[in-house]
């Protein structure tokens, strides 16, 4: 997820036919919101660009500095890479401009850490997960993910067909990333896994043959060895465990009254499709891996 940034994708800021309901709850019955796709005849009705934002008429958007591709090209307000278009997609279908946007740096792991938090939402590949509910509130899910294995191509782990095969390997991960839950939960090497504070520190040593690979998700893993460690190569995926989805989401302020907006404004994207254009437009890289069995 933290790679250099890509070049030579066109800008885009989609305006996302989409309607999303209020902060401050209303008459139902009342609002155009209602019959918005996705969204729940329940659910409280939003103002657009009136929500209880951290600054009146403004929405800040935290991520991480700094950001990588295919999530984001070099600058996170420049609407470049997925997440940057999914931001400004869900800041539209909320009322917010462009130039409403306050953009605010927040390291990862501090994003779903329990505490106040200085942004309305953070869009950071954070995987939704019943631990960090207990700290944080979650939008619907903006990508279903899966998690893959890079390893050198002259890496006799390269050629692991199962995750069985991979069991006597060093394996490598970001600390606080459901990459590195896959290591310990469903690849259970036999060898303690390293663990880096950044995955620029974990392609490092890849880089270097200081662990024989590293896990990340599909759309990164797809970067890396087409763009950064080009003599890397995506071992395989792997496969839901349980049949669950793994999801990122927008993290918001535990108890948030923005949660059930947001999750209107994502539940309308999806539902008109923008969600599936822009994937197709910014993660058409990430294209089918072999399943690790």
């Amino acid at each position: 997820m933290h790679l250099r940034a890509r070049i030579g994708f066109p800008a885009l800021f989609v305006a996302a036919a989409v309607t999303v309901g209020g902060c401050a709850p209303q008459d139902d019955s009342a609002s155009d919101d209602a019959a918005s796709p996705g969204t729940s005849a329940t659910a409280p009705a939003c103002d657009k660009g009136k929500l209880a934002t951290h600054t009146a008429g403004k929405l800040t958007i935290g991520t991480d500095k700094p950001a990588y591709a295919p999530w984001f090209q070099d600058d996170p307000a420049n609407g470049k890479g997925f997440e940057s278009a999914v931001a400004y997609s869900v800041a539209e279908a909320l009322g917010y401009g462009k130039d409403q946007v306050v953009w605010q740096t927040v390291p990862f792991n501090n994003s779903f850490s329990p505490g106040a938090k200085d942004f309305d939402f953070d869009i950071n590949q954070v995987s939704i997960s019943d631990e960090r509910k207990q700290a944080v509130d979650f939008s619907s899910g903006y990508y279903d993910v899966r998690q893959a294995v890079i390893a050198l191509k002259s890496s006799p782990y390269a050629k692991a067909k199962t995750i069985a095969d991979l069991k006597g390997a060093k394996l490598g991960a970001q600390v606080g990333t459901t990459s590195l839950d896959t290591i310990n939960d469903v690849i259970k090497p036999g060898r303690k896994p390293a663990v880096y504070q950044k995955n620029d520190f974990a392609k490092s040593a890849l880089r270097n043959k200081q662990v024989d690979a590293i896990v990340v998700d599909l759309p990164t893993a797809f970067y890396i060895t087409g763009a950064e460690v080009t003599d890397a190569e995506v071992v395989g995926q792997f496969p839901n465990a349980g049949g669950a989805t793994e999801q990122f989401g927008l993290v918001l302020d535990q108890g948030s009254k923005l949660t059930s907006c947001v999750t209107r404004a994502v539940d309308g994207l999806r539902g008109n499709g923008t969600l599936a254009d822009l994937e197709k437009q910014w993660l058409s890289d990430a294209v089918d891996a072999p399943v690790l069995k």
